[in-house]
């Protein structure tokens, strides 16, 4: 620091120590932003179910009104990260987080959606009587969310083993999804009646082996931000079905 005609002025290694540090303090608030929406869409997917379980109509039509909210900061934080770019001069590494967090905001937000689709049908089987007792439903959105807090966790830590683990149990959530359909499948075949209602909570299963899905794409951003290299962390236990002969 250097003084000109009783004017202090920074020397050109001070204003880039300045401004890099600017720059890691914008880059952290985002990534605060980010952890703030996936907190968001955790409560949101763990509400659904909790409203389709106990007919909670007022809390589902409240995840329904809510989803305006988790749009709204994906957008703000997507807002942030675009002025970033345009305004700093930020490194490799740097980049690739915004790139990651980019990507990421955007699974989160399709989460929020997915929940907000079992809310909906939450509403519409209103107080009809339930077919089943709903156990593997539950399980799924808690072992969904589950996935969900460590697949951030992992971003945060910058945690590529962790994040590498995380999408195995997905393999729990398929199971539980199959098995749902099938018990579903029987009930419809005995009971004509009972399908409206039937493919409805095939439908919430559906939604929650999708969410599991977006997760296994957020533990691909954390190996792609920490590595600087694109990788498939799950391969499909389908891929010998579908293996031409």
């Amino acid at each position: 620091m250097k003084q000109h005609d009783g004017v202090t002025r920074l020397s050109r290694r001070e204003r880039s120590n300045i401004e890099a540090r600017t720059a890691e303090r914008r880059l952290k608030d985002i990534q605060d932003n980010m952890v703030v929406l996936a907190d968001m869409v955790y409560m949101a997917i763990r509400c659904s179910v909790e409203a389709l379980k106990n007919r909670d109509l007022a809390l589902a039509r409240h995840i329904v009104e809510d989803d305006l909210k988790i749009n709204c900061k994906r957008f703000e934080i997507e807002k942030e990260c675009i002025q970033l770019l345009k305004t700093e001069q930020l490194s490799e590494s740097d980049l690739r987080v915004v790139v990651a967090v980019l990507n990421v905001i955007v699974d989160l937000e399709r989460m929020g959606d997915h929940a907000e689709s079992i809310a909906k049908i939450a509403v519409m089987l209103g107080d009809k009587p339930p077919l089943k007792p709903l156990i593997d439903i539950p399980r799924m959105a808690e072992k969904a969310s589950d996935m969900l807090k460590r697949s951030i966790q992992a971003f945060m830590s910058r945690d590529v083993e962790a994040a590498r683990r995380i999408p195995s149990d997905d393999d729990e959530i398929d199971g539980l999804n199959e098995q749902v359909f099938r018990e579903l499948l029987v009930i419809m075949l005995g009971n004509p009646t009972a399908i409206p209602r039937a493919e409805y909570l095939i439908w919430v299963a559906r939604n929650l082996e999708r969410i599991a899905d977006r997760i296994t794409n957020i533990c691909e951003r954390v190996v792609f931000m920490v590595t600087g290299r694109m990788e498939v962390v799950k391969a499909s236990n389908y891929a010998d079905e579908i293996r031409p002969d």
